[in-house]
C-alpha cells in the first residue's frame, strides 16, 4: 500500500486544501551487490578519513560547503531549517497556464496529490475547475530542504504534481557545439518522403505497449544462472553505416513499414532468437 511522502496543503487564492503527496512512479531497477571475486564475500563500503585512515561514524559527519580548495563552511540541519520558507508545508499556486505551453524538458518527477481529512469538497472543486478550463497550475513547494517549481494537473480522478526544473537549470540547445550549421534547405522530394515516413509510423500513444526489454532479459539471465544454466551470448547486431543515399533510405523504410502492415506477405519469416520471446512461447505451449 503506497504511503504518503509529504503532507501539507494547496494554497489556491484564499482557499486552503489539505493534501497528501504520493509517488506516482515505481521505478524498476536491478541492484547488484559488490562481492569479493575469490569467495563471494559481500564488500562493505566504509567512510574513511584520508588523513588518519580511521572510519568515521555517522554521528560524527557534518555538512560542509567548499568555498575554496580544502576550505569549508560547516552547516547544521538546524541552520538550514531556520532559513526555510515559512510556507514549507504549502503548495502555493502562482499561475494557471495551457499544458501545451510547457516544454517537456522542464518536467522531472511525478506524484499524486490526494485530499486529507475533511478536504474532499475543496479538492474536488479544484479538480473539476481545472478539468473545465483545461489549465495546468504552476506552483512552488519546499520538500527535503529544496524549493521546487511544480505543475499540477488532473490525472483521472486525482490531481497529479510534477516537479519541474527552473529555467536557469535547462541547457539551451544553441549551446551545443555539434549542431549542424549552414545546412541547405531540405530537398522537396526528400522532405515529402520524410513526412510520409512519419505519417506511416503515426499512431495513438499506448503506454502499455512499450516495455523495458533489457530489464526482462537481465531478469531472465539471472533466473537461468540461479538454476545453474549456461547463458549463451546473443549474436551481435550490425549497426547501419552512414547514410549515403538519403532518398533510397527513406524509400526502403517506407517499403519495410508497408510490408509489415501487410502482414509480411511475400517476406521470409525470421526466427525470433530473443530469449524473452522464446521463453514466452515455451510457457504458452506448456499451458
Amino acid at each position: 500500500m503506497p504511503r504518503p511522502m509529504w503532507s501539507g496543503s494547496i494554497s489556491f487564492g484564499l482557499v486552503n486544501i489539505p493534501v497528501k503527496l504520493y509517488n506516482a512512479v515505481k521505478k524498476k531497477s536491478i541492484h547488484f551487490n559488490q562481492l569479493r571475486k575469490s569467495d563471494g564475500c559481500r564488500i562493505r563500503l566504509k567512510k574513511i578519513c584520508p588523513s588518519d585512515g580511521a572510519e568515521v561514524p555517522a554521528e560524527n559527519i557534518v555538512k560542509g560547503y567548499e568555498i575554496s580548495p580544502d576550505q569549508y563552511v560547516i552547516v547544521t540541519s538546524d541552520e538550514l531549517e531556520a532559513i526555510q520558507p515559512k510556507n514549507a508545508h504549502t503548495i502555493s499556486i502562482e499561475d494557471f497556464v495551457e499544458l501545451g505551453q510547457i516544454d517537456p524538458l522542464y518536467y522531472d518527477n511525478c506524484y499524486y496529490l490526494t485530499p486529507d481529512k475533511g478536504a474532499g469538497k475543496a479538492y474536488s472543486l479544484l479538480l473539476a475547475a481545472m478539468r473545465k478550463t483545461s489549465k495546468v497550475a504552476i506552483a512552488r513547494v519546499v520538500m527535503r530542504n529544496k524549493e521546487y517549481l511544480t505543475a499540477i494537473r488532473p490525472a483521472g480522478n486525482a490531481l497529479s504534481l510534477s516537479t519541474m526544473h527552473f529555467a536557469d537549470e535547462i541547457i539551451a540547445a544553441d549551446q551545443l557545439e555539434e549542431l549542424p550549421v549552414d545546412v541547405p534547405e531540405p530537398d522537396t522530394r526528400e522532405l515529402a518522403m520524410a513526412e510520409q515516413l512519419i505519417e506511416s509510423l503515426s499512431t495513438g500513444f499506448e503506454p502499455a505497449k512499450y516495455h523495458d526489454q533489457y530489464h526482462h532479459q537481465v531478469l531472465e539471465m539471472l533466473e537461468k544462472k540461479a538454476e545453474g544454466q549456461t547463458v549463451i551470448s546473443q549474436p551481435e547486431v550490425k549497426e547501419g553505416g552512414k547514410v549515403i543515399d538519403l532518398m533510397a533510405a527513406l524509400e526502403a523504410s517506407i517499403s519495410a513499414i508497408k510490408n509489415k502492415n501487410d502482414g509480411g506477405k511475400g517476406q521470409k519469416l525470421v526466427k525470433d532468437t530473443k530469449p524473452v520471446a522464446a521463453a514466452r512461447r515455451k510457457k504458452a505451449s506448456a499451458q
